[in-house]
């Protein structure tokens, strides 16, 4: 007999569940919300982590997804610093860490992902930090008070936002990254070639090309040192090592695990086992807009996306998950990059505007049809490109042309 039952359990303390929970009362849902997250805060928007909370520029209050009293409010009971340690997805019940046994009807899990964590020799010195949480943030911003020299492994979102953020704070940053150019593996070499002029015009130091070999220091870092042979000062290290998906709570209650290492969902989001919903980082589901088997994809903004088409099938609308993911990074107030895709594979890159004049999109195209598109300046662009992008149809060579003129007419291609 469990100690207790819900209507709907959500599992995940992040946007999904947030914005699931949200929409199940925007939506007339009446029975019994509990939402049960590990964090210590309550939901918030965690790119906030690297850019304004980072800097001090923000309260603690200001990333939530809503303030305190929103929750009971809305009569969702919000769990936080709680886990759900094991789920029998058959018999509809969850225990908590608290000992407690749920029952529940239907159910969300969004247990989002966990940061790589690297085990080289010396990943044991204090002064070495990973940012995912609140929390992480700030641990940084404390450490970095007395510091001058910082190193950030990576060469992606994390590494970049905080390098320009440190930077802003006074603080000499370096990069240390295996891709030739920064947030090269997803964009390419041409984008990501801008977006390394771009930090290190601002003075921030790049080394492409390289990998860590370890860290020296006694007690705390003091040095960093490469596999190519450089030793680079440090009074402080942040690494962005990418993540992966937290799918063992899943895996554990016999959910189906795809390809690409998340939950095999449907394109209602729905797990192999009916009523179990999956959303954001662990999802994998088969996306009608791409029009490929199975797709993950891990940006902030789908994950609360998913929690709205969870909520609505969660009531029974049957509705296939058709937002187009959107993506942005913020380096500091150098600039910000807009993307909508994501282009796993393209065979053609074509500019609309001028890399160099500091405003341009990157459109993505394989075989002839748009894959994803990214704006640096531009932001009127990406509604075509999400028009685009959804119709699948191949360009033809005048088409093709108006996305490389900055001043043609986006709507006339594919009416």
């Amino acid at each position: 007999m469990s100690d207790r039952k819900v209507d709907y359990l959500l599992i995940g303390g992040g946007l999904a569940s947030a914005n699931c929970a949200r929409t199940l009362r925007e939506e007339g849902a009446e029975g019994e919300i509990l939402l049960v997250g590990r964090e210590l805060d309550a939901p918030y928007n965690r790119p906030d982590c690297s850019k304004g909370y980072l800097r001090g520029e923000e309260s603690r209050d200001e990333p939530l997804f809503r303030p305190a009293d929103w929750w009971q409010e809305q009569r969702i009971e919000l769990l936080t610093r709680t886990s759900v340690t094991a789920l029998d997805a058959q018999a509809r019940t969850a225990k908590l860490s608290t000992k407690v046994e749920v029952e529940f009807d239907k159910a969300l899990i969004a247990t989002g992902a966990n940061v790589r964590r690297l085990n080289v020799d010396g990943c044991e010195l204090e002064q070495i930090h990973y940012l995912r949480t609140l929390a992480n943030a700030d641990s940084i911003r404390e450490s970095v008070e007395q510091a001058e020299e910082i190193v950030l492994i990576g060469g992606s979102y994390i590494a970049c936002e905080v390098a320009a953020s440190l930077t802003m704070l006074g603080k000499h940053c370096t990069l240390v990254m295996q891709e030739q150019r920064t947030l090269e593996r997803g964009f390419g070499a041409r984008v990501g070639g801008f977006f390394q002029e771009l930090l290190e015009a601002h003075g921030v130091t790049v080394h492409g090309g390289d990998e860590l070999e370890r860290f020296e220091g006694h007690e705390q870092v003091a040095k960093v040192v490469t596999r190519g042979g450089l030793e680079l000062a440090a009074d402080a290290v942040v690494i962005g090592a990418g993540v992966t998906p937290d799918v063992a709570l899943a895996q554990r209650a016999g959910l189906e695990i795809g390809e690409r290492g998340g939950v095999r969902c449907s394109s209602r989001l729905e797990s192999s086992v009916p009523g179990i919903y999956a959303a954001g980082d662990i999802c994998e589901y088969d996306s009608v807009i791409h029009g490929d088997a199975a797709m993950r994809i891990e940006h902030w903004d789908v994950a609360f996306n998913h929690g709205k088409t969870a909520a609505l099938n969660m009531l029974g609308r049957d509705l296939a998950h058709e937002e187009v993911p959107y993506f942005f990074s913020v380096l500091g107030d150098w600039g910000e990059l807009e993307y909508v895709g994501p282009a796993y594979e393209w065979d053609e890159e074509i500019v609309r505007g001028s890399i160099h004049g500091g405003a341009f999109t990157n459109w993505y195209l394989q075989d002839g049809a748009v894959k994803g598109a990214l704006s640096f300046g531009r932001s009127d662009d990406l509604d075509h490109a999400r028009r685009l992008l959804v119709a699948g149809s191949v360009l033809d060579e005048s088409q093709r042309e108006a996305l490389r003129d900055a001043e043609s007419d986006l709507a006339r291609i594919v009416q």
